[in-house]
């Protein structure tokens, strides 16, 4: 399948290699030009281009980009697409009031600026230097869940089978609206659990439930 990456700092990298991993074909830009990743298409072995390029390229769409550049991503070439949604909110870098307020999840900001596209909320629960060296075979008993949301049964199977294929086992929280249960600072935050315990963690988290800033600092390998 034809993956585009929307970004190429850690998290794509880090995605778009276990994707080539697991035998997918994997396009990654930036704002800057394809010409700025020539040694990225070395080391990885993957294909550049601009965003159009990229938003053209994939069956399913990664926008990995910092969430205040949410606007930036093309909205036409991504109609009936995939997006996966791992952006995460921090306020320093410019506010959004509709997340300041609780009017929208970081996922349904996205999926109102792309209206004809699946956005599925997905990979914003762990860190980008734990993609690669978390990632399990199917058949592990310590493999690390990931929660995703969104509001296409479709587009959900579509995200759970890739995260598969990559090395995650996935949570089904819901619709996009119940993405904020595993938003910055909530308790299933960048913590690794398993299946059951995220579930368990996902269950009882309350709208006032929050967690200090870099609570998962001190929650490595709590999953087995």
């Amino acid at each position: 399948m034809n993956i585009g990456i929307i970004g190429a700092g850690h998290m794509a990298q880090a995605v778009g290699w276990l994707a080539i991993r697991a035998g997918h074909r994997v396009m990654l830009c930036n704002s800057r030009g394809p010409q700025s990743l020539l040694r990225l298409r070395e080391a990885m072995g993957c294909e550049i281009g601009s965003v159009d390029d990229a938003a053209n390229f994939g069956k399913i769409i990664l926008a990995a980009i910092p969430l205040q550049a949410w606007r930036t991503i093309p909205a036409v070439p991504l109609d009936g697409k995939v997006v996966l949604n791992p952006q995460n909110y921090f306020p320093q870098f410019g506010r959004v009031p509709e997340l300041e307020n609780g009017e929208l999840t970081t996922a349904e900001l996205l999926a109102r600026h792309l209206p004809k596209s699946q956005v599925v909320k997905a990979l914003n629960s762990i860190l980008a230097e734990e993609v690669v060296p978390d990632a399990r075979a199917s058949e592990m008993k310590d493999r690390r869940a990931l929660p995703i949301a969104g509001d296409d049964p479709d587009a959900k199977k579509s995200a759970i089978k890739f995260l598969d294929q990559i090395g995650y086992d996935a949570v089904d929280t819901g619709p996009l609206a119940e993405g904020w249960r595993f938003e910055r600072r909530r308790p299933a935050y960048c913590v690794p659990l398993d299946t059951a315990m995220l579930m368990e963690v996902l269950a009882t988290t309350t709208r006032g439930t929050f967690v200090p800033e870099g609570h998962w600092r001190h929650q490595r390998g709590i999953r087995t």
